[in-house]
């Protein structure tokens, strides 16, 4: 079942990357007002069950060129795990926040960079065994991506990135490799 709906999900993203007119994402230029040059976008995440997870990660940019532009984001996320009678329930925040530029080659092709950190439930190892606490965890993504336009300012994003500073003991993520999808408007 985990297949077929892996398999439709991706089936139902390239119909919707290939049915959409290609529109030009927002020109602007010297002229162009502080508003004109602001954009708003992030993702959003749900998956209930006996694995809870919920994600709000809203970004704010500003296009500083036709090419190039920078912003900040800010990062929430929620975790619980109901466990059985051998391993109990866990439950956890993330948060933090991110900096990122975004370098467009083409109307839908670009480069991106991310400094992101996250404050997190880490394991540590200390003379008395293993201990659970809170530190704050920085990555650093290099990738790039795939904008496909929805209108004149809106989009959706799909980027591959890689995080210089992958450290397996305390990462949230399980490999260095992140394959993001989001949205812009």
């Amino acid at each position: 079942m985990k297949k077929l709906t892996l398999i439709l999900s991706l089936f139902t993203l390239l119909a919707v990357f290939s049915c959409q007119k290609s529109i030009a994402q927002k020109y602007v230029d010297e002229s162009s007002s502080f508003m004109d040059r602001v954009y708003f976008g992030g993702n959003f995440g749900l998956q209930f069950g006996n694995f809870t997870h919920i994600e709000a990660s809203p970004i704010a940019g500003y296009m500083i060129n036709d090419k190039l532009s920078a912003g900040v984001g800010v990062i929430y996320q929620y975790f619980r795990i109901r466990g059985n009678s051998q391993v109990g329930d866990y439950e956890t925040n993330i948060y933090g926040g991110k900096l990122f530029g975004r370098y467009n080659f083409s109307q839908q092709l670009f480069g991106y960079t991310e400094y992101e950190n996250i404050n997190l439930d880490v394991i540590f190892n200390t003379p008395n065994g293993y201990e659970l606490g809170r530190a704050w965890v920085p990555a650093l993504f290099v990738g790039g991506g795939y904008f496909q336009p929805i209108g004149n300012r809106a989009g959706f994003t799909v980027m591959a990135l890689y995080n210089l500073l992958h450290y397996p003991g305390r990462s949230p993520y399980n490999s260095p490799f992140v394959l993001r999808v989001g949205f812009t408007i």
